[in-house]
């Protein structure tokens, strides 16, 4: 058993609302103390740790326990804290699709399979989010990549992690898919 100071009941929520409601209860705890987040989002691992990798909060790990799962997180001290980041350049959903409309882009959809096989931008690419550091050759550094999420919150943790590996042309997509007009498709 891990020793908590808190713990968090996101269960049944999906993207954004397990971060948050993590961001309201960490602000409450003191430096140094862990809160557990419970949570049945797969999604919610890789979120989970890419906000904490943007705060200066830790991310311990996951336990999955009867299809729960248990993220633990540490408060960071005033030392280790940092101001959220976002990443700067953003293109709404209706700019993206007028631009598809004339030419051939790089769509990078970083949600999980789940979601992308049941509504996608058609032509994009699936990369979860938890898997993008491991896959980053499959992207070129030299393409224009439109990173499009559910809501544009993972969208923006991933548009952050390929500027910090030399993608130099990257556009978060808000709102993202959950309210996308254009065209989409879904695997067979």
């Amino acid at each position: 058993m891990i020793k908590t100071d808190q713990t968090l009941d996101a269960k049944g929520l999906a993207c954004p609302m397990p971060i948050v409601r993590t961001k309201k209860v960490i602000n409450e705890l003191l430096p140094g103390q862990v809160l557990e987040i419970q949570a049945t989002d797969k999604g919610s691992t890789a979120d989970l740790k890419a906000w904490a990798n943007s705060t200066g909060n830790q991310y311990l790990g996951t336990i999955e326990e009867a299809g729960v799962l248990k993220h633990y997180l540490r408060k960071s001290t005033s030392e280790e804290e940092k101001p959220e980041t976002t990443h700067p350049h953003v293109i709404q959903n209706e700019e993206l699709e007028k631009k598809l409309a004339g030419e051939k882009l790089t769509i990078l959809d970083v949600r999980e399979e789940a979601e992308f096989a049941f509504n996608h931008v058609p032509g994009a690419v699936s990369i979860p989010l938890g898997e993008l550091e491991n896959r980053l050759v499959e992207l070129n550094t030299e393409d224009e990549i439109y990173v499009i999420c559910r809501t544009g919150s993972r969208s923006d943790f991933a548009a952050q992690k390929l500027a910090q590996n030399g993608f130099t042309k990257v556009w978060n997509v808000v709102p993202g898919i959950c309210q996308w007009t254009g065209p989409t498709e879904k695997n067979n």
